[in-house]
């Protein structure tokens, strides 16, 4: 797909990379591309300290107007009244992005569109002119705990129906979205690998922090939130005090209980150019989820970036992880995990973890963006002819002579 505009509502551009920004950064080799900062899927908490900041950043983000962060991409924070459900406020906020499109548009030459969604609260703003609706589905919304799930499932579907294609990343999403839509389609998470293959670079250091740990280190990095099972961690730590269990990332839910394992060491947040570096430390690293109806659509990008570093990797049972089992190690409960943990530990040899990266080779974003590329021109072509007015057959009435 080349020579396309592609204006897309999503989560706030600075926050660490998801699909969404694997997917544009790569579309937009060939395409242009305007992002949207997100236009709430929740109503905020305005006693909430952390949800004060963020609407100051919004507001801040909006006055500066769109900003270039690469060749043929854009972010802009759209100015819309925090209230997704409001029937009021989402008939404003429609009057206010259709304009504000049409003027960031014109700006930046972008006239026939197509407009993408990774939220799922979207609905209501399709419909601005653009060529093609397309709706990529992550995660199983309804299912996180700080949404109405009611509200979110019903606007969710809508917004199947309305798209004109949608994309799912798991298999279970797949089943789900498709009683909406005939029109979606599976197309699972990429991957950077030549990024996190740099763990493998004889050259590389370990991140110094974890460098001098006692050995093995069990690794891992993301976001620390409900779906991470915590006390599972926290169990295999009381089990093994020899062992090194590091958490790297923003923990959004309370990790203070983890104060009482001398042996493991929640860093926080990292810059995801540093990434490499923590998995050059791991000895093993880990995808410990919790089982439930959330995690049971999940399909974690983090597990393609552990393989693509070449870590022996250990996750739950959640069911994407079981698609890579001749790679990565899967267990259905505690003691299963910790028993794959120390097996995994015997797997980290330097050509055993060659052998694991080259499995991801093929599973790049560009990839992917090329798959979604060719679907999307498909369903584009489709839809063109289906708009042609369908050509009468006249008769033909044969001339004196012929």
């Amino acid at each position: 797909m080349t020579g396309e505009n592609i204006v897309c509502f999503t989560k706030d551009w600075a926050e660490d990379p998801t699909s969404s920004n694997h997917v544009m950064r790569a579309l937009a080799r060939d395409n242009r591309v305007l992002w949207l900062n997100s236009v709430c899927t929740r109503r905020p908490d305005f006693a909430s300290g952390r949800d004060l900041r963020k609407i100051g950043r919004k507001l801040a983000s909006f006055l500066k107007g769109p900003k270039q962060v690469a060749d043929n991409l854009w972010i802009y924070t759209p100015l819309v009244l925090p209230f997704p459900h409001n029937p009021v406020a989402t008939a404003l906020n429609r009057r206010l992005l259709a304009l504000t499109l049409a003027a960031l548009r014109r700006r930046l030459g972008m006239k026939d569109f197509q407009l993408w969604s990774f939220l799922p609260t979207t609905a209501e703003y399709m419909g601005l002119g653009e060529s093609l609706a397309v709706y990529y589905c992550t995660d199983e919304w309804s299912a996180f705990a700080h949404v109405d799930g009611e509200r979110v499932a019903a606007s969710e579907q809508v917004l199947c129906r309305k798209a004109d294609v949608v994309f799912t990343t798991s298999r279970s999403l797949l089943e789900r979205k498709r009683a909406f839509n005939p029109r979606t389609h599976l197309v699972s998470h990429g991957v950077d690998h030549a990024h996190f293959a740099k763990a493998l670079d004889e050259t590389m250091r370990p991140a110094p922090e974890i460098a001098t740990l006692p050995r093995p280190v069990i690794g891992f990095f993301g976001w620390i939130e409900r779906w991470i099972d915590l006390d599972l961690l926290a169990w295999v730590a009381e089990r093994r005090p020899e062992w090194s269990m590091v958490l790297v990332g923003k923990a959004t839910v309370d990790v203070s209980g983890f104060g009482r394992y001398p042996n493991v060491h929640v860093l926080g947040r990292r810059p995801y150019a540093d990434l490499p570096q923590y998995c050059k430390a791991f000895d093993v690293a880990v995808c410990p989820f919790v089982l439930n109806e959330l995690t049971h659509n999940v399909n974690p990008i983090k597990l393609r970036e552990y393989l693509s570093a070449g870590v022996p990797t250990v996750s739950t049972a959640i069911p994407e992880a079981a698609s890579y089992s001749s790679v990565c190690r899967v267990a259905a409960d505690r003691e299963g995990f910790l028993a794959a943990c120390e097996a995994a530990l015997a797997e980290g040899s330097g050509e055993q973890r060659r052998r694991r990266s080259d499995t991801m080779r093929t599973e790049t974003w560009e990839g992917k963006a090329e798959e979604i590329g060719r679907i999307v021109q498909d369903v584009k072509a489709r839809k063109r002819r289906e708009s042609e007015p369908a050509l009468r057959a006249r008769p033909v009435r044969a001339s004196v002579g012929s």
